[in-house]
């Protein structure tokens, strides 16, 4: 009886150290502190490359990986030191895409270009490289276009018969917008005004030169709080967090002849942002957000230690296995934004389920 227990001991002792050591060799996070993170699989060089917000004063760095799992920094790949470098501050979100042979990142920042000194100044623009590790070289020296707001987070879908489009969001900034969230929030005493952003899409030309047709709104925050999305994309005004409603970060795929919009809500920088996603049967729309949203979440409220979950991009591996790629945070890297990568699986009804906010092997 004794051998039993002792054998049954060593049993239990094994297990617990194997799920101890599995968890303190998790992925999750990745250890990438990127804000916005977007991954490009290059097959020339059987390589994949990370970019996002952080990691260099006005400018962008790269990690590389062949597993997805360890990540080398090759170090800064876009600058302002340079002769047609257009924005001042604030470089976020860079996606980076392979065309012709070449690689082009399109990115935000605030632009030089703002004689009324207003505070948020952004647009978004395109550099150039023959390498996923840069240098990237502004192509014109001035954004990409001027809508007459501030615009962040472009995204570019290329469509079938070589048409391609971008999608971005306006800022909140200067955008007050009058709902029954803003009613309710005036009553309670909370703030005067909501701004909201709003995510709108437009043709791009095949060479990226310009924009093709006026930019169509294509997602916004519920005006009516009887709106099921209402609850979840109102939390960073209900919770007294800010005066701002955010729809952001978007990203669009094909499966199946329907198109997906992925998007985010709340603010970046709390523990409500979170992820939802929209469907439509043409790239312009118009969009239905899913019932199920959101479908990324902080998971504090239910004794994980993840929260800030948002500004998704979609990644197919090598293997042909689908992740969503995502920033959050966790108790332990406090307000430091880290990469997070999660299965996003499809039901066969059309329906997205991301596997996550996930701390595992």
């Amino acid at each position: 009886m004794i051998i039993k227990n002792l054998r049954l001991s060593l049993l239990i002792g094994c297990c617990l150290l194997f799920i101890s050591t599995s968890h303190a060799q998790s992925n999750n996070p990745l250890d990438v502190a990127f804000g916005d993170p977007f991954i490009l699989y290059d097959d020339d060089t059987g390589a994949y490359y990370m970019y996002g917000t952080g990691g260099v004063e006005n400018g962008f760095v790269a990690y590389a990986s062949k597993d997805l799992k360890n990540w080398e920094n090759k170090g800064t790949v876009y600058t302002t030191r340079q002769e047609k470098s257009w924005g001042t501050k604030d470089f976020w979100a860079p996606e980076v895409y392979k065309r012709g042979g070449k690689y082009y990142m399109f990115y935000s920042a605030h632009w030089k270009d703002n004689p009324n000194e207003e505070l948020e100044n952004y647009r978004i623009g395109i550099a150039t490289s023959t390498s996923p590790t840069g240098p990237f070289i502004d192509i014109t020296g001035r954004p990409l276009f001027d809508p007459g707001y501030p615009i962040i987070d472009g995204n570019v879908y290329f469509a079938e018969g070589g048409r391609q489009y971008l999608y971005y969001s306006r800022c909140c900034y200067k955008n007050p917008v009058q709902s029954e969230i803003a009613d309710w929030a005036k009553q309670e005493g909370m703030f005067d005004e909501i701004e909201e952003s709003w995510i709108y899409g437009v043709e791009l030309a095949s060479d990226f030169s310009h924009v093709i047709g006026e930019p169509k709104l294509l997602l916004r925050p519920p005006a009516s709080l009887a709106d099921k999305q209402s609850e979840w994309e109102s939390r960073s005004v209900t919770s007294g967090e800010v005066n701002r409603r955010w729809t952001e970060g978007s990203y669009l795929f094909k499966h199946n002849e329907l198109y997906y919009m992925m998007y985010s809500a709340n603010h970046f920088g709390g523990e409500n942002y979170a992820v939802g996603y929209a469907t439509a049967s043409n790239p312009l729309g118009p969009f239905e957000k899913s019932s199920t949203n959101p479908i990324l979440q902080k998971n504090t409220s239910t004794g994980g230690y993840v929260s800030g979950t948002g500004h998704n991009s979609v990644l197919k591996d090598k293997e042909g296995k689908v992740w969503c790629v995502y920033h959050a945070r966790t108790a332990k890297t406090g307000s430091q934004r880290m990469v997070f990568l999660d299965e996003l699986k499809i039901l066969p009804n059309g329906q997205l389920i991301v596997d996550g906010p996930t701390v595992k092997p």
